[in-house]
């Protein structure tokens, strides 16, 4: 699926075909590399519905080409079909913190607790395992040599078949010692069809332990049938997350994270690889970023963020006119900055009003001059203090000097700036609020 997709992003931002044919064979090219996925077939056409409902309702801003705002809706929608903004909370709420790992044989649940231990070792906590699988021979042995290979110690009764006592005894050894983490790995089932058995231990040792959280492992594998055992877990358990496992070596990875998306459960892991130490918190937007080639849309990325923290600093504007509070020289620096990140510099400099630049195709020269203007007003910003750039009326001659001196600048450099940054208030406060006042005030709007 990545490079398939991957490879359709390059063709589509690099080609030459018309945009409406363009956006027509990515949509088909995405369609189809989802679908080989195993991603859910109702799932990817509603993916691709709701990106051409945005074409159709939204226009593109100024600062983005008409492509680049179509991968920027790919994104953002692909986004949300993994997950969207969600982001895991991994660290413990408590200590100790009891995490007991749950999942069906064969998923790589005791490898998961293994690399588990060792991603919260590296974060400075002392972290326990107990081995409470009592089903598979192996098993013991594999989390203690797992163990052994990051420093982490291990809890087991190798001939003991009661899991539930196992279990609870490593808790009460480990709390004793004063481990900040105890992970505890339980037995799995043999195929997909015993998941009963498997949520009925599960509450077992839930009831006997009542851990902080209980964690469903994956192989990702297993594609669309996650969306069965997820919702089952979930509704299970009253406290649960997902690790996905095998992300590395399977078509059906993405199909594996929709279905677990879809039931609303929380992924706070993905296992990348074999090594002890590919384990990565999920991320929707960072696995979306993946997929569609980071630096490929990594520019395109920058110039949406950038785009809305300008859009912050235009509603900051709007207060101002209406008589709430006034624009600061922070602010300043927060709109110069994000719209230096959406360029290119002819069409940022029309929407920074004072620059003598605001013609539709501003000169060579002119650009020159608008650039170095901005980049002497940032060296001025970046050498004011918290308290001068919050309350500017401090800023007096000997502050000036000092601003200029730290900055490589000329004293007149500074009053430029701080001129500009006072006529702009007294310009905030004379426009009335009306339908277009910005736009007039920044030579267009964007978006």
């Amino acid at each position: 699926m990545l490079e398939n997709i991957r490879d359709a992003v390059r063709k589509f931002l690099t080609g030459s075909t018309p945009y409406e044919k363009a956006v027509d064979e990515f949509i088909k090219e995405l369609q189809k590399s989802l679908i080989s996925s195993d991603v859910n077939v109702k799932l990817v056409f509603s993916l691709t519905a709701k990106i051409k409902e945005r074409l159709n309702k939204e226009k593109p801003p100024s600062v983005l080409e008409r492509k680049e705002w179509f991968i920027s809706i790919v994104y953002d929608e692909l986004s949300k079909l993994f997950g969207g903004d969600k982001e895991p909370n991994v660290n413990p709420t408590k200590l100790p913190f009891i995490i007991m790992l749950v999942g069906v044989q064969g998923s790589g649940k005791t490898t998961t607790a293994g690399k588990l231990a060792y991603f919260y070792k590296r974060r400075g906590y002392k972290v326990g395992l107990v081995a409470a699988d009592v089903y598979r021979p192996a098993a013991y042995d594999q989390l203690l040599q797992l163990g052994n290979q990051i420093g982490v110690p291990v809890y087991g009764e190798p001939n003991n078949q009661n899991a539930i006592e196992i279990a609870k005894k490593g808790v009460d050894t480990f709390v004793k010692n004063k481990m900040d983490i105890i992970i505890v790995d339980t037995a799995g089932r043999h195929g997909y069809g015993e998941e009963t058995k498997l949520l009925e231990e599960m509450k077992e040792i839930y009831e006997a332990l009542k851990p902080d959280d209980v964690i469903l492992v994956i192989d990702a594998s297993i594609g669309q049938k996650a969306y069965d055992l997820a919702s089952r877990f979930h509704q299970a358990s009253p406290i649960g997350s997902i690790i996905i496992t095998k992300m590395d070596g399977t078509a059906k990875g993405g199909g594996a994270l929709s279905a677990v998306a879809a039931t609303g459960a929380t992924i706070k892991f993905i296992g990348t690889g074999e090594k002890i130490d590919e384990l990565e918190i999920f991320n929707a937007k960072r696995y979306v970023s993946r997929i569609l080639g980071m630096g490929d849309i990594e520019s395109i990325l920058e110039k949406v963020k950038g785009l809305e923290e300008y859009e912050k600093i235009q509603k900051k504007m709007e207060d101002v006119m209406e008589g709430k509070g006034k624009l600061t020289l922070r602010d300043v620096y927060a709109q110069i900055m994000a719209l230096r990140k959406m360029g290119p510099l002819s069409k940022v400099l029309q929407h920074i009003p004072g620059l003598g630049v605001m013609l539709p195709t501003p000169s060579e020269d002119q650009l020159k001059l608008g650039e170095e203007k901005i980049r002497r007003w940032i060296a001025a910003l970046n050498s004011m203090t918290y308290k001068e750039l919050e309350n500017p009326s401090i800023i007096d001659k000997s502050r000036m000097r000092r601003i200029a001196e730290g900055s490589g600048l000329e004293v007149e450099d500074v009053r430029e700036l701080l001129e500009w940054y006072n006529n702009m208030n007294k310009l905030l406060k004379m426009v009335k609020r009306r339908r277009g006042s910005i736009d007039k005030l920044f030579g267009g709007k964007i978006g």
